[in-house]
């Protein structure tokens, strides 16, 4: 048959940690151009846009983006009209940040989806708690400008650890934060880097293992 040529959007369509982490990436930072075919993915973070690049399999070449306040992101843009055709089936849609709810993901794929979606959106971060002796906290939360899509995580990641988490709002009414603590925060991030060679954004794991350190704990 000869050599296949792969053009630069081609994406193969078949669940696997990595493509699962990739979803989650799309889903907190990617963008669906309304022509059934263009798809954007933008990052502050280069090792962020590589390994979107790499779980999907695309050779896309890497751009800029400006915002309006003069900050400067790396994206990738390609069209496969396959590959987004597939992305609304699942339940991405175009302007999904607030409409956005239930993503169809394989159970056995939830967490590395999971994964993507905080190194997109998500946060650690930890403090002492001056109220308590000795009183260390940390926190593992996700974050969505979508009440159903917060809610199908907490009630996803509930399901399958046990743990409830709460729900606030940022200061501005505007993104529902979802936050386990502690016991339930090791949990779900165990569940989540159920690997060393999971991909993940390395700057978020090694202040999570950091962190962790302060009292004898690790993620695997």
């Amino acid at each position: 048959m000869g050599n296949v040529t792969k053009l630069k959007g081609d994406v193969i369509i078949k669940w696997s940690s990595d493509f699962a982490y990739a979803i989650g990436l799309i889903v907190t930072d990617g963008c669906l151009g309304r022509d059934h075919g263009h798809i954007d993915f933008t990052s502050k973070d280069l090792e962020q846009i590589e390994n979107f690049k790499k779980c999907l399999g695309i050779t896309a070449k890497i751009g800029y983006k400006i915002s309006g306040k003069g900050f400067v992101s790396r994206r990738v843009q390609f069209r496969n009209e396959k590959f987004h055709s597939f992305l609304v089936d699942i339940g991405l849609t175009p302007s999904k940040s607030k409409t956005i709810g239930k993503i169809k993901i394989p159970s056995e794929y939830f967490f590395d989806f999971l994964r993507g979606s905080f190194d997109g959106d998500g946060t650690f971060y930890s403090y002492w708690d001056k109220r308590w002796k000795s009183s260390f906290m940390f926190y593992t939360e996700f974050i969505s400008a979508s009440q159903d899509h917060i809610d199908w995580i907490r009630g996803e990641i509930y399901r399958r650890v046990g743990v409830k988490g709460h729900i606030t709002t940022n200061s501005n009414n505007i993104c529902k934060q979802l936050k386990y603590a502690k016991a339930d925060s090791l949990k779900v991030l165990r569940k989540m880097y159920h690997s060393r060679k999971v991909v993940s954004l390395s700057r978020k794991r090694l202040k999570i293992n950091k962190i962790l350190a302060k009292i004898g704990e690790k993620m695997i």
